[in-house]
């Protein structure tokens, strides 16, 4: 099997969490070819403009006419510090979110922080009058705000579990949430403004995600139904739909459509359970069997 064909393999079973980094480094590889083809080409002067197309503006008009913005400069990346950081925040922090709130929740987490994050950096470039100045040629990109959401979430969800620092030791996840967020988004103000605008509405959505969510109200339900509605405008029609059966060790087969079917069902219903089993009393109280469960299932996906 070819390196590519093993990188699709991989992007195709991994789960939500390994998909968002692939997704980040991805276009940061091919935001970096661009860069080494128009620097040869002697053509650099264009890579600004080529990072506009991706990167949300502060200006309204040249948002109206770039809505895409808001989403791809979540995943835009052109320093190899700026993204190292945030994929590692993301790693830590979303492997611990998938424990205690599911894989679905990570990708709703992840876009709505960025979203907001997104909106609330054009929404005060356009308010405050300090930014008129450079309100015209201001762009943000970067995946902090969607990270800062999914840590601020994990923090508010479980805020007493620790997570093991070297040259440390264990240490309660509020705090180092806290710390990221006060240095990260509020020392020094005047510096990286945009990119800290942004962290506060990323931190905003984790943290009235978790609070309501471990309320039983789940604030994520409505875009996630936008974006279940959104997946099925790329899968194929059942006319074209085949169904293959691959044998598990130790499992029988199904004999046809109708068995497969209600094995699916069972084993959703197993997961359902399993799921809200997590939401009342934590990845923690699972079973040996159930988390083995969990995580097959995950990679099936």
């Amino acid at each position: 099997m070819s390196i590519t064909n093993e990188i699709k393999e991989s992007f195709k079973k991994g789960t939500t969490l390994h998909k968002l980094i692939y997704l980040n480094l991805g276009l940061f590889l091919a935001v970096q070819i661009v860069r080494i083809v128009l620097f040869l080409s002697n053509s650099y002067d264009l890579f600004p403009g080529f990072l506009n197309y991706l990167a949300v503006p502060a200006n309204l008009e040249v948002l109206a006419k770039r809505p895409w913005t808001l989403i791809t400069y979540m995943f835009l990346h052109v320093d190899f510090i700026h993204i190292l950081f945030n994929l590692l925040w993301l790693y830590w922090f979303g492997t611990i979110f998938i424990q205690e709130l599911g894989l679905k929740k990570l990708l709703s987490t992840y876009l709505l922080g960025g979203l907001t994050g997104g909106i609330f950096y054009v929404i005060f470039y356009n308010l405050f009058p300090v930014f008129e100045g450079v309100r015209g040629e201001s762009v943000a990109l970067g995946a902090s705000a969607s990270v800062m959401a999914v840590v601020v979430a994990v923090a508010t969800y479980q805020p007493n579990r620790r997570m093991h620092l070297v040259l440390i030791g264990p240490v309660k996840i509020i705090y180092i949430a806290l710390a990221m967020f006060v240095f990260t988004s509020l020392v020094d103000f005047s510096v990286n403004t945009g990119g800290k605008i942004a962290h506060i509405g990323g931190a905003l959505t984790g943290f009235l995600f978790a609070y309501y969510y471990r309320r039983g109200k789940d604030i994520t339900k409505g875009f996630d139904r936008s974006m279940d509605k959104i997946a099925t405008w790329f899968k194929p029609g059942k006319d074209n739909l085949k169904v293959t059966y691959k044998r598990n060790t130790g499992q029988k087969p199904p004999a046809d459509d109708l068995e497969y079917k209600k094995q699916k069902t069972q084993e959703q219903k197993e997961i359902d359970q399993i799921l809200d089993k997590i939401s009342k009393a934590g990845y923690d109280s699972l079973s040996s069997r159930e988390k083995e469960l969990l995580f097959k299932m995950s990679d099936k996906k």
